[in-house]
C-alpha cells in the first residue's frame, strides 16, 4: 500500500491574526476547499468573526489570543500556544497570513515539523514605515519567509516588492492566476431592475440629487488609504463640479488616524457622506459614477474589483497591489504618489466624458468576469495544495463529489 492510499483527509490548518481575514478574504474559499477533501481548522484570535467562519464554512476553529502590533512578552506566548496546538493536530499543511500571524504561524510549524509550510503576503506594512520599524518589520518578513516552503503572494506587483527587498529569494514565490486573495463575487453587481429599483431608493436616502456626480471609496478611513490626498482632490474638483458628491463607505482606525482638521472638515461638509461600516455594500457601487482608491500600498486590494465588477471605473495610485487591481489607460486611471492633483486631474477626466466612463467600466468588468472567477482561484489553491502534498507523499483530497460516485464491484 502506497502512502497516498491512506483514507484520511489531508489536514489544513490556517493561521490569521483577526478573524474578520477569513471572514472577508476567505469567504467561500474554506467551504470549497472542505467539500474538495480537506479537513480545515482556522486559528485565529477570538471573535465574532471566528464564530462566523465555524458557522457559514463549517470548519473548526481554535481562538488563540494574538497581538495585532508588536509585543515581544505576548508574542512569545502565544507562539509556545501555537506550538502546543499544532502539535495537537498535526497538520499536512499549514497556510499562515497578515504579518504577526504570517510569522508567528511559520515559526510555530517549522518549529513542529509541519510538512507543507505555505506563507500567503497580503501586503508590506513596512512600505509606509521607516526607520527602525520599517528595519523590524523586515526582519519578521524575512524569518516568516524563510520558515515558509513557499510565499503565496496575491499580486505580481508585491511579489516584485517583496523580492526587491531581498526579503525572499524570488524562486520561493508564487501568484495564483492574476491575483487577489479570494477573487471577486461578480454577481452581486450584476443589478436587477429591482436592484436599480433599491440603488435609486439609496441615492433618495442619502440626500444625493438626482443630477449630482458622485465618487465613492470603500475601506478604512486612514492616512495609509490616502483620505487626506481624496479630500484635497476633492475640494479642488468642486470648482468645476460644484454639486458633486464623495461618499466614504469605511470607518477610522485609531493606529493610523487622519489630521484632525481634516477629519473635523470631513465631518462638517454638506457633500461628503459617511456610511460607516457597511455589511455588504454591493448596491451602493451602482450610486457611483466613479471609484477613487489612493491607497499608499496593498496587497490585492478587493474594492477596486468590485467596483471594476459594478461597471465603475477606478482612479488611483501606482501603488503596490493597486497596479495590478487597475490598467492604467483601461478600466482606469493611475497617477503617481501623493499627488493629490493629478488625481483631481484624473477624476475630472471621467465626469466630464460620459463615454469614456461606461468604455473602461464595461473593461473593468470584462476583466473581473475573465480573469478573477472566484472559484478559479480556490481551483488553484486546492491544485497548489495537493501538488504540495503529492510531493511530501501524504493524504490526497477526495472530494466529496467524488465520494458519491459509487465503486463498480469485482467481476
Amino acid at each position: 500500500m502506497t502512502t497516498h492510499s491512506i483514507s484520511r483527509r489531508p489536514r489544513l490548518a490556517y493561521v490569521t491574526t483577526h478573524a474578520i481575514s477569513a471572514e472577508n478574504l476567505m469567504n467561500g474559499q474554506l467551504t470549497f476547499l472542505r467539500e474538495r477533501g480537506f479537513d480545515i481548522t482556522v486559528i485565529a484570535a477570538p471573535s465574532e468573526s471566528l464564530d462566523v467562519v465555524r458557522e457559514r464554512e463549517q470548519v473548526a476553529t481554535i481562538p488563540i489570543p494574538i497581538e495585532r502590533e508588536i509585543s515581544p512578552l505576548a508574542d512569545a506566548r502565544t507562539l509556545a500556544k501555537l506550538c502546543g496546538i499544532l502539535r495537537i493536530l498535526r497538520p499536512d499543511i499549514v497556510n499562515a497570513g497578515t504579518p504577526k500571524a504570517g510569522l508567528l504561524g511559520m515559526m510555530a510549524a517549522k518549529l513542529t515539523g509541519v510538512p507543507v509550510r505555505l506563507y500567503t503576503l497580503r501586503g508590506l506594512r513596512l512600505e509606509t514605515t521607516s526607520g527602525f520599524k520599517e528595519r523590524l518589520l523586515a526582519a519578521t518578513e524575512r524569518i516568516a519567509a524563510s520558515c515558509a516552503h513557499q510565499v503565496i503572494c496575491v499580486g505580481d506587483s508585491l511579489r516584485q516588492e517583496f523580492v526587491r527587498r531581498r526579503l525572499v529569494a524570488e524562486d520561493k514565490t508564487i501568484v495564483l492566476r492574476h491575483g487577489s486573495s479570494n477573487g471577486v463575487n461578480a454577481a452581486r453587481f450584476q443589478y436587477s431592475a429591482e436592484q436599480w429599483s433599491r440603488i435609486e431608493q439609496l441615492r433618495a436616502s442619502l440626500g444625493i440629487p438626482a443630477e449630482a456626480p458622485v465618487i465613492g471609496f470603500a475601506g478604512r478611513l486612514t492616512r495609509d488609504k490616502g483620505i487626506v490626498d481624496l479630500h484635497a482632490a476633492f475640494t479642488r474638483l468642486l470648482d468645476e463640479f460644484p454639486n458633486l458628491r464623495l461618499v466614504l463607505i469605511g470607518w477610522p482606525e485609531e493606529g493610523d488616524p487622519l489630521p484632525a482638521d481634516v477629519w473635523q472638515t470631513i465631518q462638517a461638509h454638506p457633500q461628503i457622506l459617511r456610511t460607516g461600516a457597511i455589511k455588504d455594500p454591493s448596491l451602493h457601487y451602482g450610486l457611483f459614477d466613479l471609484f477613487a482608491f489612493p491607497s499608499y500600498r496593498e496587497g490585492f486590494p478587493n474594492v477596486p474589483m468590485e467596483a471594476a465588477a459594478a461597471g465603475v471605473p477606478v482612479v488611483g495610485y501606482s501603488a503596490t497591489g493597486t497596479l495590478d487591481a487597475v490598467v492604467d489607460g483601461v478600466t482606469g486611471r493611475l497617477v503617481p504618489l501623493h499627488d493629490s492633483a493629478a488625481l483631481a486631474n484624473a477624476a475630472a477626466e471621467y465626469l466630464r466624458s460620459p463615454f469614456l466612463r461606461r468604455q473602461h467600466g464595461e473593461a473593468g468588468r470584462r476583466r473581473a468576469l475573465r480573469d478573477f472567477r472566484r472559484e478559479d482561484i480556490w481551483q488553484s489553491l486546492a491544485d497548489l495544495y495537493t501538488d504540495w502534498l503529492s510531493k511530501r507523499g501524504l493524504p490526497l483530497p477526495i472530494s466529496l463529489d467524488e465520494k458519491r460516485v459509487p465503486q463498480r464491484k469485482a467481476a
